[in-house]
C-alpha cells in the first residue's frame, strides 16, 4: 500500500506524481538544443516542461515546443521514462521532427539555444540524464 494515513484525522493521501516532458527536436541532421536559464552549469539541453492538468504527454510536448521555440514538431515518438530529481517527478523522453516555423526563443525560461549538428555540439548534459539519453540514441542513430 502506497498511501498514507494521518493518525488524527484518518484521512488518506495517496503519492502526487509532478509528469514533465522532454523533446529531442531533429531537423535534417541539426538537432535542437537550448540552454535553460535555471541551468546551474553551461551545458544545453532540451526543451522539456511540465505536464498541465487535463493534458496529454503529447499535447504537452507540443505546447511547451511552440511555447519556448514558436516551432511545429511532426513525428511524435516515445522514447523511455525516468524518474526525475524533483519531489515525487517523473521525466518523459520523446523524440520529434521539425515541421515548421522559424526559430524564437522565450525569453523567460532560455538564456540561448540553435540548430547544430553532430560535429559541432555544445557541451551536453551528463551522461545519467534523459537529456543526454536522448542526445546519444540520437547520435547512434545518425552516425
Amino acid at each position: 500500500d502506497i498511501s498514507k494515513r494521518c493518525p488524527n484525522c484518518g484521512k488518506t493521501v495517496w503519492p502526487q506524481l509532478a509528469t514533465a516532458i522532454i523533446v529531442l527536436i531533429n531537423r535534417g541532421d541539426d538537432l535542437l538544443l537550448v540552454h535553460a536559464r535555471n541551468f546551474k552549469t553551461d551545458f544545453y539541453g532540451c526543451i522539456a516542461g511540465f505536464v498541465e492538468t487535463g493534458e496529454s504527454l503529447e499535447e504537452a510536448v507540443r505546447r511547451e515546443v511552440m511555447e519556448e521555440t514558436q516551432l511545429k514538431i511532426k513525428n511524435l515518438r516515445y522514447f523511455k521514462s525516468q524518474p526525475w530529481p524533483y519531489p515525487c517527478g517523473l521525466m518523459v523522453g520523446f523524440f520529434a521532427e521539425y515541421e515548421s516555423g522559424e526559430l524564437k526563443l522565450q525569453d523567460e525560461e532560455l538564456s540561448r539555444g540553435g540548430w547544430f549538428n553532430k560535429h559541432s555540439l555544445p557541451t551536453i548534459p551528463e551522461k545519467l540524464s534523459l537529456a543526454r539519453m536522448l542526445i546519444d540514441e540520437w547520435l547512434e542513430r545518425n552516425m
